[in-house]
C-alpha cells in the first residue's frame, strides 16, 4: 500500500507542475487583455497632438479588421503545425502546403465558383500532407528534410502549372505568376451594432472608444471563412483536448509505444493529423487568394506558414496560445501595411513600456540578468522614441519579423513540446 502511495505522489506531482507551468490560467489572460487595453489608450492620451491622429489607429475599427484578415491564415497554418506534432511529426512543410491551397483554391475558384475553390484548395494542401505523412510516418524520413522538400516541390510544381494554365489566359488577367480574379466570398456585419460601435470609437474617450474599434473590427465585414477559422480553432480544442480521439492522438506524440501497447494504431493517427494538418495550412493559401487578395500570385504566402509555426509554438501547443499569437503577428503586420512608420514610431513608446514591465517582473522574481537584459531594452527603445519622429520603411516593413523573434524569445523558457515530437517510430520497436 505505501508503495501504491509513494509511485501516486511521484507521477502526479511533475503532471501537476507540468501542466500549471505549460498554460497560463483565464484570470491571467483577462488581466493581460486589460493590461494592454489600459496601455494603449495612456499611451493614445499622452501622445502629443501631431502623433496622435496617427497612433489612435492601432485601435480603430479598420485596423483590428486588417489584422483579424492577417492573423487567419497565420492561425490556420499554426493550427496545422499543431495537429501534426501534437501526433508526434514536426511539419515544416506548412509553408509548401499553404503555397498548394492559393494555386488550387484560385484555380478551381476561377473555372467554377469561390466555394469549389476552398474545397479545392484544401484538398491540395491535404495532398500535401499525405507526402509528408508518407515520407516521415512510412518511410522514416527526417521531418525537417522532408518539410524543406515539400517546401520546395510545391513551389516548382506551382511555378510550372502556373504558366500551363494561367498563362493562356492572359486576355483576362492571367499572366504566368498570377491568376484571373476570383469572385468574392461573402461577409458578414452585425447590422446597429456595427454603427453604434463606430460612434463609440469616434469619441475618443479613454478605454472605451478603444473597446468600441476592437469591437467594431470583430463585427463589420467579416469573411465567411474568418468565422470558419474561428470555429476550427474552438473544433480542434475540443477534438483533442476532450474526446478519445483527440487523446489518442495525443499519446501518439507523447508516448507512441505506450500508445500501441493500448491496442492505438499509432500509424493511422499519425497520417490522420498530417494530413488534417495539410488541409488546415491549405485553407490558410485559400485565405490569402480568395478573401486578401481574390488572386493567385507567386510568392503571396510570404513565409506566414514559418510564422503559423512561431505562433503555435508561442501557444506551447494549444489552440488559444495559439490563436493570441496568430493575432499579435497579424495585427504588427497590419500596423507596418497601414500606416508605416509613423504608427511603428509610436508604437516603440508601447513596446518599451511592455519591456520595463517585464524588467520589474524578472526582478521581483529575482532573475536578475532577464531584468537587466529586459530593462536596458527598455531604455534604447525610450531613447529611439525621443531622438526620431518616424521609423524608416526598411524597418517598418520588418516589424512582423522583429515581433516574431522578440515573442519567440520571451516565450522559449516555458515552452514544453510532445515528447516524440520529431522521434522516429516503429511498430513494435519502440521509439
Amino acid at each position: 500500500m505505501s508503495a501504491t502511495v509513494t509511485t501516486t505522489k511521484s507521477t502526479t506531482t511533475p503532471g501537476k507542475t507540468a501542466g500549471s507551468a505549460s498554460r497560463m490560467s483565464l484570470a491571467k489572460v483577462l488581466l493581460i487583455v486589460a493590461g494592454a487595453l489600459v496601455a494603449l489608450s495612456v499611451l493614445r492620451t499622452f501622445v502629443d497632438a501631431a502623433q496622435q491622429a496617427d497612433f489612435d489607429r492601432v485601435t480603430s475599427a479598420g485596423q483590428i479588421g486588417a489584422a483579424l484578415g492577417l492573423a487567419v491564415p497565420i492561425g490556420l497554418a499554426g493550427l496545422g503545425g499543431l495537429w501534426a506534432e501534437r501526433a508526434g511529426v514536426v511539419n515544416i512543410g506548412l509553408e509548401g502546403m499553404m503555397i498548394l491551397g492559393t494555386f488550387f483554391g484560385a484555380w478551381a475558384g476561377y473555372q467554377t465558383n469561390p466555394w469549389v475553390g476552398v474545397l479545392a484548395g484544401v484538398l491540395g494542401g491535404a495532398v500535401g500532407g499525405l507526402v509528408h505523412a508518407i515520407a516521415t510516418v512510412t518511410f522514416g524520413v527526417d521531418h525537417i528534410i522532408s518539410g524543406v522538400a515539400i517546401n520546395i516541390l510545391a513551389l516548382g510544381a506551382t511555378t510550372y502549372l502556373a504558366k500551363r494554365w494561367f498563362e493562356p489566359l492572359s486576355d483576362i488577367g492571367g499572366s504566368p505568376k498570377q491568376s484571373p480574379q476570383v469572385d468574392d466570398l461573402p461577409t458578414f456585419t452585425v447590422p446597429g451594432l456595427s454603427d453604434w460601435l463606430s460612434t463609440l470609437e469616434n469619441h475618443h474617450w479613454f478605454v472605451v472608444s478603444d473597446i468600441a474599434g476592437i469591437l467594431g473590427g470583430l463585427v463589420t465585414e467579416i469573411s465567411a471563412l474568418t468565422i470558419l477559422a474561428v470555429l476550427l480553432v474552438i473544433g480542434s480544442f475540443f477534438v483533442l483536448w476532450k474526446t478519445s480521439f483527440g487523446l489518442r492522438l495525443r499519446s501518439c506524440g507523447e508516448n507512441p509505444t505506450a500508445a500501441e501497447s493500448l491496442g492505438v494504431n499509432v500509424y493511422l493517427y499519425k497520417y490522420a493529423a498530417v494530413v488534417t494538418s495539410g488541409a488546415l495550412a491549405g485553407l490558410g493559401g485559400v485565405f490569402l487568394a480568395l478573401v486578401r487578395s481574390h488572386i493567385y500570385n507567386e510568392g503571396q504566402t510570404g513565409g506566414r506558414g514559418y510564422i503559423g509555426l512561431a505562433a503555435m509554438l508561442f501557444g506551447n501547443w494549444r489552440p488559444g496560445g495559439l490563436a493570441m499569437g496568430a493575432g499579435l503577428f497579424g495585427y504588427s503586420d497590419a500596423l507596418q501595411l497601414r500606416n508605416g512608420g509613423a504608427t511603428v514610431h509610436a508604437l516603440l513608446l508601447l513596446v518599451a513600456l511592455g519591456l520595463a514591465l517585464l524588467a520589474g517582473w524578472r526582478l521581483f522574481r529575482k532573475s536578475y540578468l532577464g531584468g537587466a537584459v529586459a530593462g536596458a531594452g527598455a531604455v534604447l527603445l525610450i531613447v529611439w522614441y525621443l531622438l526620431s519622429d518616424t521609423v524608416s520603411n526598411d524597418l517598418v516593413a520588418g516589424t512582423p519579423y522583429v515581433v516574431t523573434l522578440l515573442v519567440m524569445g520571451m516565450a522559449s523558457q516555458r515552452l514544453r513540446m510532445p515528447k516524440a515530437n520529431n522521434k522516429p517510430y516503429r511498430k513494435g520497436q519502440g521509439t
